[in-house]
């Protein structure tokens, strides 16, 4: 009888802690959230596993244990599996691109493309910053502001000789993005600049080209009328010369109008001089649509003073600054 009980009482413990275990599982290290389209979730980290559940981009996760590189986690549904890190974004990640989302809604496109090759989207303009995501070849983008930073020494360089001149860092452009998704889904965050392939209106591309310019934004100031076309835009077209990580946003601007006689765009004006700072800020400034201006900082001026141009039909001129009106009296 004693053996019986004392069974009875094993069993009961037993059934205890297994009703405990599952009414109450365990309290969870943190939230995350799934930073790729799909990913799934495998039973081990072990290179030999089974898949369990399938998760998509967004959905809110339990992080249960870590281990280097891997996370367990589980789902609102109760799924329990193992992922990469590098597909979780922690709650305040996740937090900071619903801001980056907010930003580039009260911001002025400067240029529209699409990613050339498969590239992440980060929080942070840097390649270790976490990725909120990877977008496929041919996204379409919106570009808004652009920094830039230093490009990460290989691990495997040299560390050079004792006593010799650290040479200067590489820099690199980086982009403030809003990414078009399938669905209508957009995504904002920093991407590689080298990433992404400009649409700019045909011919600019071409006469840049010839200018030996690169271009970095372009704006229609106005549109003129064209016999053959109804009416043409008239560009603004900001470049600039050399590599990528450049202090300035741009170092040259061109103004192309339309000649409806020719039937092709012409140079109006050229300016090599500057050291230009995103936005570009257009405003018309006549009722018949042939006057306009647009204007910059200027990161050359000591004040960042804005630089400032008017346009009437095709003749183009610039506003002296205050620091430049002093000096010149």
């Amino acid at each position: 009888m004693r053996k019986l009980l004392l069974g009875f009482a094993l069993v009961l413990v037993i059934f205890v802690v297994a009703y405990l275990h599952f009414r109450h599982p365990s309290r969870p290290l943190g939230v995350a959230y799934v930073a790729n389209r799909q990913v799934i979730l495998w039973s081990t980290p072990a290179a030999i596993r089974q898949p369990v559940v399938t998760v998509d981009y967004g959905d809110r996760v339990e992080i249960l244990a870590r281990v280097p590189d891997q996370a367990e986690v589980r789902t609102a549904a109760g799924a329990t599996g193992w992922t990469s890190e590098t597909n979780l974004l922690s709650a305040d990640y996740w937090q900071k691109t619903k801001d980056l989302a907010y930003m580039t809604a009260g911001l002025p496109v400067e240029a529209r493309g699409y990613t050339r090759v498969l590239s992440n989207l980060h929080v942070d303009p840097r390649r270790d910053a976490p990725r909120i995501r990877q977008l496929s070849k041919g996204v379409p983008v919106e570009l808004y502001e652009r920094q830039t930073a230093e490009v990460p020494a290989p691990a495997s360089s040299p560390s050079g000789s004792p006593g010799a001149e650290p040479s200067t860092p590489q820099r690199e452009d980086w982009w403030l993005a809003r990414a078009e998704l399938p669905n209508h889904v957009t995504l904002s965050g920093w991407v590689l600049g080298r990433f992404i392939d400009l649409d700019v209106p045909s011919p600019l591309p071409d006469y840049a080209s010839a200018a030996g310019m690169r271009i970095v934004a372009w704006y229609a100031l106005n549109r003129v009328p064209d016999p053959s076309n109804g009416s043409m835009p008239q560009y603004l077209v900001v470049g600039t010369h050399g590599p990528e990580g450049q202090p300035c946003d741009f170092t040259a601007l061109r103004v192309f109008t339309w000649s409806a006689k020719k039937h092709r765009y012409e140079t109006a004006y050229v300016d090599s001089n500057v050291c230009g700072k995103l936005p570009v800020k257009i405003t018309p400034s006549g009722p018949a649509g042939n006057e306009v201006a647009f204007e910059f900082s200027d990161l050359s001026q000591e004040a960042a003073e804005p630089r400032l141009y008017f346009m009437h039909e095709t003749i183009v001129k610039r506003e002296k600054t205050t620091e430049e009106q002093s000096l010149r009296n």
